[in-house]
């Protein structure tokens, strides 16, 4: 007991001493702050990229809205894992763990919006391409008028920029159409590069026709991927559910058993290295849920 008082009494000088140093600040603030500076200062560059375009979109979280998040993890934390072994020490710890998860579902939510926005941005490359060339009958032409129609942004826009710049420097459109299809490796945008490709070299009969057929493909598609993500947001929201059930499993235990039973069981060290097992297996089995959640998007 005296070793957790002392954690106590140390946490509460560690919150006086900042206080009066950063007084007429706002000290959570202040604090977060620190934390967004030093994962600025670490984070990958393709990250700061993402982040940076989610911010662009106008739906990156604010202070407020990570602060909340903050407390629910680090609360939701304490409380679950207090249930699980009456020890003030180990829920500290345990809540300061669930609080460092925060900057990588940052990361995952961040890609999650980057994707759908390439997505969709490849959709209106393809879909106005398609309309342009079935006008100019020129594929350079087709992407000058995507271009200047003001629909893209970086950085679909500045590829297509540098594919303009490859059609005129090199006579020909197959290295262009080659370095968009690396950059973005959709399955509907290599069927587009090849159609204009054989339409360009072959001399293609009825181009109108498959060009038309082209169109459907992709409206078929756009039309299963936003399907998709309404099933995915459905089947989040359950799994979420069922994943704090798990956690909440423990409650059971100790109603079936008695609580005086369960103090007296969780003095031996298997039945802890259990219950901490049990945590720890059903905190992978949640973020794993949320990689598979965040990432994909717009997969075909």
């Amino acid at each position: 007991m005296y070793f957790t008082e002392l954690i106590i009494i140390i946490v509460i000088v560690v919150g006086i001493f900042i206080y009066r140093n950063y007084k007429g600040q706002n000290v959570g603030k202040y604090v977060i702050g620190q934390v967004q500076n030093m994962y600025d200062r670490f984070a990958p560059y393709s990250f700061k990229v993402v982040r940076e375009k989610t911010k662009q979109l106008g739906q990156e979280y604010t202070m407020r809205q990570y602060t909340l998040q903050i407390a629910l993890f680090a609360g939701f934390a304490a409380v679950v894992t207090y249930l699980y072994f009456y020890n003030l020490i180990i829920s500290i710890i345990y809540a300061l763990a669930a609080v460092s998860f925060v900057p990588y579902l940052s990361y995952l939510r961040c890609k999650k919006t980057y994707s759908e926005f390439l997505f969709e941005q490849v959709q209106v490359y393809t879909s106005n391409t398609i309309m342009e060339f079935a006008t100019t009958q020129s594929f350079v032409k087709a992407l000058e008028g995507v271009r200047d129609s003001g629909v893209l942004e970086d950085p679909v826009l500045s590829d297509v920029n540098q594919m303009i710049n490859m059609g005129y420097d090199n006579g020909t459109i197959d290295e262009a159409l080659e370095y968009m299809s690396k950059l973005y490796p959709y399955y509907i945008v290599k069927n587009m590069h090849q159609l204009f490709l054989q339409i360009t070299k072959e001399g293609a009969q009825n181009s109108a026709d498959s060009l038309e057929n082209m169109q459907l493909d992709i409206d078929m598609l756009v039309e299963s991927v936003y399907r998709d993500r309404i099933e995915r947001a459905s089947f989040h929201k359950s799994f979420l559910q069922f994943g704090i059930m798990l956690y909440l499993m423990v409650m059971l235990v100790q109603y079936l058993l008695g609580r005086e039973t369960y103090l007296i069981l969780l003095e031996r060290w298997y039945i802890q290295l259990l219950m901490h097992g049990v945590l720890i297996i059903n905190t992978y089995f949640l973020l794993k849920g949320e990689k598979y959640y965040n990432e994909n998007v717009g997969a075909e």
